[in-house]
């Protein structure tokens, strides 16, 4: 028992280290999770194990979601939803002094409405939204700061591929799961809004005030972003309201933005086609990543090492709330290592367990929902978190005059924007259960 728990801890460092030598998780996980569980019990097991693994992991029905919602955010982008939601924010939001960032934290919220990616969003808004921003000179820090920030809001905002896949992983109902996250992702656009209205009156210059547009164009910009709530309500409201589950959802939302997009022609079958063909990499991306990490739990659940962490932690004397900061730090810490998706796989099934077992005054339906929205948010950091911000990346590329370090100066504000909010939630668990609760 003791031999094989040093192989655990001996496997969890090759782990790290492959993965700070930037080697594909999913691949990681594999190679860690076959030769783990070779040593400790032999070849024979490992591929008594792949003999119906991938299927057994393949095969939930719940996973069937991904690849639709996947396709509805690609075909969206396609349709220019995005400057539509642009459009319509800013027409509202661009007079006032800030006005055209807040306008791309709110088109940010909108599109992850729809898209449920955070690198999605930030690329699709980035393309958009950067050159009004430059076009009123906006600081390039600013600027680019909103967009990277704006970004993660696709993760929690609902439809959210990472929230489905924590959902999948902890057993957790997907709806329960949607209707939690509403409510932490509204706060989180408010608050971002109102992070921009502080920054440019304490940095003068920093965001100037827009342009007010006429009546008529004020109303054109507001009817462009009807298309995005009717998707929106009707894919969530539906499933809100019990009409279908989130797979049907899905589909039906697929349905309407490719009826959008043929209807007003922004949708070729050439966009469709590439759609199709980036649902196909990414799915089959989460899937993989999904097998490595099945292969790995298998090999630390054999090890003992997720139940001696468990076990280590509850007996620290701790408190509950001690425990989940350090187990907060501990994803700051892994965002700068690895994509969100990738940290949710890899560290739920070692953290939930410990989780579990505290007492946090909650029932364990509760504790599954409020754990969830917190990691969630946690993990969204890791896309603006240097050195590595994945989302500050992406907006690099779409502004390479924009040195890197004034991206990660322009998040700062946005960060800790978001570390309040994660300490309200922390602090108030009935912020994120409300909204379950009256659900229910």
């Amino acid at each position: 028992m003791l031999d094989s728990f040093f192989i655990g801890i001996a496997g969890l460092v090759c782990l790290l280290a492959l993965i700070a030598v930037r080697v594909p998780i999913a691949y990681t996980m594999i190679l860690v999770g076959i030769i783990g569980t070779t040593i400790q019990s032999g070849p024979a097991i490992v591929l008594n194990q792949l003999k119906d693994l991938a299927y057994a992991q393949f095969s939930i029905y719940d996973l069937s979601v991904l690849p639709m919602f996947i396709l509805m955010g690609g075909l969206a982008s396609r349709c220019g939803l995005s400057r539509d939601l642009f459009r319509g924010a800013n027409a509202w939001l661009g007079r006032f002094r800030g006005g055209v960032a807040m306008a791309a934290v709110a088109a940010c919220a909108g599109f992850g409405a729809v898209c449920g990616s955070s690198t999605a969003t930030a690329s699709t808004m980035g393309q958009v939204a950067l050159p009004e921003l430059r076009r009123y000179k906006y600081s390039p820090s600013l600027a680019t700061g909103t967009i990277a920030a704006g970004g993660t809001l696709g993760i929690l905002i609902p439809p959210s591929v990472v929230l489905i896949v924590y959902a999948i992983i902890v057993e957790a109902n997907v709806v329960t799961m949607f209707a939690a996250a509403l409510i932490p992702g509204i706060l989180a656009m408010l608050l971002f809004m109102l992070t921009v209205a502080v920054y440019v009156r304490l940095v003068p210059g920093s965001g100037p005030t827009g342009e007010a547009v006429s009546r008529s164009e004020l109303l054109a910009a507001s009817i462009g972003v009807i298309p995005v709530l009717v998707v929106f309500g009707v894919v969530i409201g539906g499933i809100y309201a019990g009409i279908y589950n989130p797979t049907a959802a899905a589909a039906v939302g697929v349905f309407l933005v490719v009826a959008y997009g043929f209807v007003t022609r922004r949708l070729s079958i050439g966009g469709m086609g590439d759609a199709l063909l980036e649902t196909a990499r990414t799915s089959g991306m989460i899937f993989l990543i999904l097998l490595g990490a099945e292969l790995l739990k298998i090999f630390m659940a054999r090890a003992g090492v997720p139940q001696a962490a468990a076990e280590a932690l509850q007996g620290s004397g701790l408190s509950p709330v001690m425990i989940l900061v350090l187990i907060i730090i501990l994803y700051l810490i892994l965002g700068c290592l690895m994509d969100s998706l990738s940290m949710v796989i890899l560290t739920v099934p070692f953290f939930w367990p410990v989780v579990s077992g505290l007492d946090f005054g909650l029932s364990p339906g509760d504790l599954k929902i409020w754990f969830g929205i917190i990691i969630l948010i946690v993990v969204e950091l890791g896309l603006i978190t240097p050195p590595v911000g994945l989302n500050v990346f992406i907006i690099n590329s779409l502004a390479p005059d924009v040195p890197m370090r004034q991206t990660f100066k322009g998040v700062m504000p946005f960060f800790a924007a978001e570390m309040l909010r994660i300490t309200l939630l922390v602090a108030v668990p009935s912020i994120t259960l409300l909204l379950p609760h009256l659900l229910a």
